[in-house]
């Protein structure tokens, strides 16, 4: 199985060199990544580029004009350059453990999408991990926020991961799921502009194509960089356009991925 991992990023350089760097240490090596980029400026284009040379990483950069938070459409153009058959998404301030690419591997199932947790890195953590490029993190590392999520344990993971349909706690920042799946229900919803629910929106409509959720506990471990919160002006927005997938029980969206193919805009 191909596996295509997908970084979100918009001007966050300095992250988005620790989680490569943290790629770089995975016990099994992504087959490409995607660097889903919404616009960011020459830096971040800069360091793609170095990594590109230097790194054993297949790294392919998506780029799209700076027009806003447009994160839905962002992704499916980067979806339209994979070749995996399995697709795991992160965000750009997010540091992988080494296990975090093979438990996403060993846990891919047949008509089941997965949702991964992630440890809350405090403020003043994140300053010191950034200043240092710390890569190493355990349970018993300090300024860790939920310390549980922070255990690795495939034990565990067998005992406590699940298999319920629920909406409750999607986060794009760790989701997997096969490549044909996303076709099906064409992708993120290009509609949905601003912070917010683009992802919750995108699961509706692949369970109601019967797509199951596995939640994913104690594997696939990530620690997220502390930063300010984005906006919510277009939180009200967002919350009705997927409260019409809901009350229409759709599968597909018009303004998915199928215009992303040929379009560079």
């Amino acid at each position: 199985m191909r596996l295509t991992l997908i970084i979100t990023t918009f001007n966050c350089p300095k992250s988005l060199v620790l989680v490569l760097r943290s790629i770089e240490l995975q016990t099994k090596i992504p087959n490409e990544v995607i660097i889903a980029d919404d616009g960011s400026s020459y830096e971040t284009k800069e360091l793609i580029l170095i990594f590109q040379k230097d790194s054993k990483l297949n790294i392919i950069h998506s780029w799209q004009k700076n027009k806003g938070f447009r994160v839905a459409k962002s992704r499916n153009k980067a979806i339209v350059k994979s070749t995996g058959d399995y697709i795991v998404l992160i965000d750009g301030d997010m540091i992988l453990h080494p296990n975090f690419v093979e438990d996403h591997i060993n846990n891919a199932q047949p008509n089941y999408f997965v949702q991964g947790s992630r440890v809350l890195l405090s403020k003043v953590k994140t300053d010191k991990v950034l200043n240092s490029d710390r890569l190493v993190f355990s349970f018993f590392s300090s300024g860790l926020k939920n310390r549980l999520n922070a255990i690795h344990s495939n034990l565990l993971s067998k005992v406590f991961s699940s298999k319920k349909s629920l909406l409750k706690s999607i986060r794009s920042c760790n989701m997997a799921f096969y490549r044909d799946d996303c076709i099906a229900v064409n992708g993120f919803n290009n509609d949905f502009k601003g912070w917010g629910r683009e992802d919750s929106e995108f699961i509706v409509r692949l369970l109601n194509l019967g797509i199951n959720r596995k939640t994913l506990r104690f594997n696939a471990l990530q620690y997220h960089l502390w930063h300010p919160l984005s906006s919510k002006d277009t939180l009200y927005k967002n919350d009705r356009l997927l409260q019409s997938t809901i009350d229409k029980n759709l599968k597909y969206c018009e303004n998915g991925i199928n215009s992303c193919i040929e379009k560079n805009n």
